[in-house]
């Protein structure tokens, strides 16, 4: 896909990442390195969870989905960085063998008043899993660049 550029979005625009499968050994390596919760790493000690089984953290899945957004090529050239994501939420839990897509809408466009080469894009970003269920959203905050025009 095309990068776009802040005066290429319009409110309500849609784009889809491919799918990614998540397996037990990359849910077990993330939560070793940055989540060492036992439904986490531990496959016995998930059993006895209330979750039943090994689930992904949530903070694997956040970072799975936002690069999967960034895999669509939508604002590769475009992205200027961050001030930060807003009300993120952890719906359902990701298993092993989830193969999760990753889908960005244009909430609002905010050009900026003191940087006319740039604004600000707020995304709603969601991860779906194979069954078509939402199980993570958050709001993206994204500093995006205006093309440049020809002198």
């Amino acid at each position: 896909m095309k990068t776009l550029y802040l005066d290429d979005f319009k409110v309500g625009y849609k784009f889809e990442s491919p799918g990614v499968t998540i397996t037990e050994s990359q849910i077990i390596e993330f939560a070793l390195q940055y989540d060492s919760q036992p439904f986490h790493m531990n496959v016995e000690a998930a059993k006895r969870s209330i979750f039943g089984g090994l689930i992904a953290s949530g903070i694997h899945t956040f970072a799975v989905t936002f690069r999967l957004i960034l895999m669509t090529g939508v604002i590769t050239d475009s992205n200027l960085g961050s001030p930060g994501f807003d009300e993120l939420r952890w719906l359902l839990p990701v298993r092993p063998g989830d193969t999760l897509r990753a889908v960005g809408e244009v909430l609002e466009i905010i050009p900026s008043a003191s940087k006319p080469d740039r604004g600000i894009v707020r995304f709603r970003y969601s991860a779906i899993n194979q069954r078509n269920e939402e199980v993570m959203t958050v709001i993206g905050n994204q500093i995006i660049a205006r093309r440049l025009k020809d002198s």
